[in-house]
Formats: structure tokens, C-alpha cells, sequence
């Protein structure tokens, strides 16, 4: 849970207002305003914790649950074809979706099988180096 200060600066300088973050082991606590006051994070959030929501799940299926029951369509992010239709970041059509949800993986494992199941499509995003993650 060591990034989670850039996913929320990332999720936020992409125009996003909420971060759902799938912990099991409840490394984060359930109350957001809590997570805010904690330095490492609004560090490396460079203050962007104050203004994006975020809720905690401790499952995979409980945020898809939420998020389908609020409307929302998932896909996934992956530099590898998961079974699922794939397409390169560049070519969908993101807008077919009033409410559309971005699901990915942490950097050790990638996203889940779960979650692919779950989702509607595998998003690639190329990478032209040999690092295969964004962080």
C-alpha cells in the first residue's frame, strides 16, 4: 500500500474523482478521513488525497458488486491478453459507457483473474521500454 499516494495522484491528474481499492489484508482503514492525515500518503498524493474520494473493499467482488449496482461498466488493464476481448489503449471507444470503472493490478502480481472475469474488456497500455508497469 506503499504507492497508493501516486495511484491517487495519477487517478486525479486523469480527471477521476473516486479511488476503490480492493484490500483483503485492511491495510487501509475504512475511514478515508483517517488514510488523509497519514504523511506518507499526502506526500506522495501532492495533496490530491483531499480531493478524491476513496472506499475500501475487501474483496474483488464486493467493489464489483457496488460498482455494478451504481451503473458502472468494468475494464481492466493489462500488457497481456487475458482471454478477454483486448485492445490497445488507443483504439477504445470510452465513451460507449455513461459510467465506466478502470480496474489494475498491483505491480508484484497484475490484475486478478477475478477481476478479468468480471470486467468487459482487457485494455493493454503499450509500453516501449523494457518496464512492463506504470509505477
Amino acid at each position: 500500500m506503499i504507492n497508493i499516494g501516486t495511484v491517487i495522484r495519477n487517478v486525479n491528474a486523469l480527471g477521476a474523482e473516486k479511488v476503490y481499492v480492493v484490500d483483503p489484508r485492511r491495510s487501509l482503514p475504512d475511514d478515508w478521513q483517517v488514510m488523509r492525515d497519514r504523511k506518507p500518503v499526502s506526500k506522495t498524493s501532492a495533496s490530491a488525497v483531499k480531493w478524491t474520494f476513496v472506499k475500501r473493499f475487501d474483496s474483488t467482488d464486493e467493489c464489483f458488486d457496488h460498482l455494478e449496482s451504481k451503473g458502472f461498466k468494468s475494464i481492466v488493464t493489462s500488457p497481456h491478453v487475458k482471454g478477454k476481448t483486448s485492445i490497445f489503449l488507443h483504439e477504445g471507444d470510452y465513451t460507449a459507457h455513461a459510467k465506466l470503472a478502470v480496474w489494475f493490478g498491483s505491480e508484484a502480481t497484475g490484475i486478478s483473474h477475478r477481476a478479468v472475469e468480471r470486467s468487459e474488456m482487457c485494455v493493454c497500455i503499450p509500453m516501449f521500454g523494457m518496464i512492463e508497469s506504470l509505477n
